[in-house]
């Protein structure tokens, strides 16, 4: 036994993404006394600019929408207590198909390599216990999400060490839960086209195969004022809508599926650091 400090890696694509995954476990785990690390592996430009202006559209900046993102992100490590940002500073690619996909120094248009070389340096040097990003799909096929997923999972290639790693996800029952919940805060909304229904239906997981429930409820305003910190995204951030106490009573549980594992620890398990205290 060392006295060295357990630590959690959350890798994530851009700003505010840590805070609506895995805001909750990061508040909690900061409070149980663990090291939480963010590395944000985008700056975010693709988001809106002040007063909404939407990416492509007169007026919108990125390196303005970039620098503002950055203090609103530092703005939610704060709420969230955690205890070391670190940043790739790739340029945000934007949602699948749209022309900065392609833009030079974009994240989707990284090698692999390069980025999991960035990646296993922070890794070797905090040597987290337990890692965390998206799925192979990015858990609803952002580029940049997807990106991210791959270069964790060849930075882990990279090192000697052997964390804990678990994929983000969400369980189906939920998911409909969200859908009904969206519905009741916009009445008007059309019914969406059968395509666009089935790739909904697959986000997530079924509930019998998700690995980890972690009880963050009572975190869930940690989590909501982090969320609310990233002020200049707020018409994308549906969650913001319900206001604090609907937000705690839906949002108080985080899953993931658990992924690689050296601990032996049985599941589904309620800790990410089960078998690690």
């Amino acid at each position: 036994m060392t006295d060295r400090r357990l630590t959690l890696m959350a890798v994530h694509a851009h700003p505010d993404d840590e805070a609506t995954g895995t805001g909750g476990v990061l508040a909690r785990y900061a409070a149980e006394g663990i090291r939480t690390v963010l590395v944000t592996c985008t700056d975010g430009r693709c988001g809106d600019g002040p007063g909404g202006v939407k990416p492509g559209d007169a007026g919108h900046d990125p390196a303005t929408v970039a620098s503002m993102r950055r203090q609103e992100l530092e703005a939610s490590c704060d709420v969230l207590k955690i205890s070391d940002l670190e940043t790739l500073d790739y340029a945000d690619s934007g949602m699948m198909g749209w022309p900065s996909n392609d833009t030079p120094g974009s994240f989707w248009r990284t090698s692999v390599e390069e980025g999991a070389a960035r990646l296993a340096e922070l890794m070797r040097h905090y040597r987290p216990d337990v890692v965390v990003t998206y799925d192979e799909n990015g858990f609803y096929g952002h580029p940049d999400h997807i990106q991210a997923h791959r270069i964790t999972m060849a930075a882990l290639e990279m090192t000697e060490l052997t964390p804990k790693v678990y994929w983000t996800t969400m369980p189906r029952s939920a998911m409909q839960r969200f859908g009904e919940i969206l519905r009741e805060f916009h009445e008007d909304m059309p019914e969406p086209d059968p395509a666009e229904a089935a790739a909904m239906a697959e986000i997530g997981l079924p509930d019998d195969e998700i690995t980890t429930w972690v009880d963050t409820t009572p975190f869930s305003g940690q989590k909501f004022d982090a969320l609310a910190a990233h002020a200049s995204q707020g018409e994308n951030i549906f969650f913001l809508k319900m206001g604090k106490e609907r937000f705690g009573e839906l949002m108080g549980m985080e899953t993931f599926v658990r992924v690689k594992d050296s601990t032996g620890a049985a599941v589904p398990e309620n800790d990410l650091f089960a078998g690690l205290r």
